[in-house]
């Protein structure tokens, strides 16, 4: 099968099982410039599909290191609210979302860390009105990745640059099961696979995971209605998607006061630009007190002090060492994917839909209950084959949940 042939597999895959979009629905796009083949593709698949009209913003390495590198100080203050506030505008009148990535994960690596930290705070806040709405699943979105030369370079610092772009286009669409003969009927069983496991996960209610491996000793309380997620969802719209592709997760809502404990990341996180390596974090009462890392230290610091919740947990999730991401054993250098291979927590912004009736709740309401809120949402990877969970019932018994990364039932 050619590149083509699979390039279009992939895009009809994002739009119907990604999506699932709806006959006279709108779709905002946004895509590095070098994923422009794979956006033509999409754009034709989503118009088959129905869409009315399909807009797409372009970014551009170039351009965003060129403000770095040239822009007044005082510019890294400002973001392009106008534009977040259209978004959340098309949002609200039901638009659908779909974030192409792929950009250089070391592209800031070198600049102002300073700047760095107030372009992301500025361009947080601007966006905030926007990411209430994905973050309370109100719409169907989609994230997915397209392979570019820089992202690739890092992935295979040792092949030639094209060799690089083949091989790490081939790892995308193994991993998002576009190489299958059906994608779509693909995505379908293992949606399922995955409400089986969360099935199974609400029906025990734990009241905590307890994490035990190498630099990690940690208990995560989860908050009292808490509901376990993965795969295919029902937003509000009424439209079933899939948030992210590929996806292998399955994940809830921590309480953000009920966290104790040391965790050492297992994979680097590329933030924003820089990478941030060998993360060493410490909790009391659901805060992060400690924090080291060996690389990007500066950048994790500044990214966890962006407000009082981004040094508290919004997101946790399980995911079996086994799975087939992990199994490729090549580190992506891109959350989409890396925290598909690897159990992990993120700080930040919880999911209002992991909490029963959380999406109908007031800020006020589930702040009450446990919900986490805050600018940014990231996701980093703790899990290893060497790392033990176990489900904590609410009289303090333990069972076994994963034992060598891996679900011992």
């Amino acid at each position: 099968m050619t590149h083509a042939d699979l390039l279009d597999r992939y895009a009809r895959l994002i739009v119907r099982s990604g999506l699932n979009i709806a006959p006279g629905q709108e779709l905002v796009v946004t895509a590095p410039v070098e994923a422009l083949p794979l956006v033509r593709r999409v754009t034709e698949h989503a118009y088959r599909a129905g869409a009315t009209l399909v807009t797409t913003l372009y970014g551009d390495d170039v351009t965003t290191l060129a403000r770095y590198q040239h822009a007044p100080d005082e510019s890294f203050d400002k973001a392009t609210g106008w534009l977040f506030d259209g978004m959340a505008t098309a949002f609200k009148a039901g638009a659908a979302r779909l974030a192409i990535i792929g950009e250089d994960p070391a592209l800031l690596a070198g600049q102002d860390v300073d700047k760095v930290a107030r372009a992301n705070r500025a361009r947080s806040k601007a966006y905030r009105p926007a990411l209430e709405l994905i973050a309370g699943h109100a719409i169907n979105w989609c994230v997915v990745a397209a392979a570019t030369a820089p992202w690739a370079r890092s992935v295979f610092p040792d092949l030639p640059a094209d060799a690089a772009l083949e091989k790490l286009w081939n790892a995308i669409f193994a991993c998002s099961r576009a190489d299958q003969p059906d994608p779509v009927a693909a995505w379908v069983e293992h949606s399922r696979n995955l409400r089986q496991r969360t099935e199974l996960l609400n029906a025990k209610r734990y009241a905590a995971l307890s994490y035990r491996g190498p630099g990690t000793d940690l208990t995560i309380g989860l908050v009292d209605g808490h509901v376990w997620k993965g795969g295919e969802s029902l937003s509000r719209n009424g439209i079933t998607c899939n948030a992210n592709i590929p996806t292998e997760e399955v994940f809830t809502m921590p309480h953000r006061a009920r966290v104790d404990g040391t965790v050492s990341a297992t994979k680097p996180l590329s933030y924003q630009g820089t990478f941030i390596d060998g993360i060493r974090v410490r909790f009391e009462a659901g805060r992060i007190v400690e924090a080291h890392a060996d690389k990007g230290g500066d950048v994790f610091a500044n990214m966890i002090a962006t407000d009082e919740g981004a040094a508290r947990l919004g997101e946790v999730a399980l995911v079996p060492h086994s799975s087939p991401i992990a199994r490729s054993g090549i580190v992506f250098n891109n959350t989409l994917f890396d925290e598909n291979a690897a159990s992990h927590i993120a700080v930040g912004q919880s999911y209002t839909d992991t909490m029963k009736n959380g999406s109908t709740l007031s800020a006020e309401a589930l702040a009450s209950a446990g919900a986490n809120a805050s600018l940014i949402h990231v996701d980093w990877m703790i899990g290893s084959g060497e790392l033990d969970i176990d489900g904590v019932l609410a009289n303090g018994a333990k069972e076994p949940l994963m034992r060598k990364g891996d679900w011992a039932a």
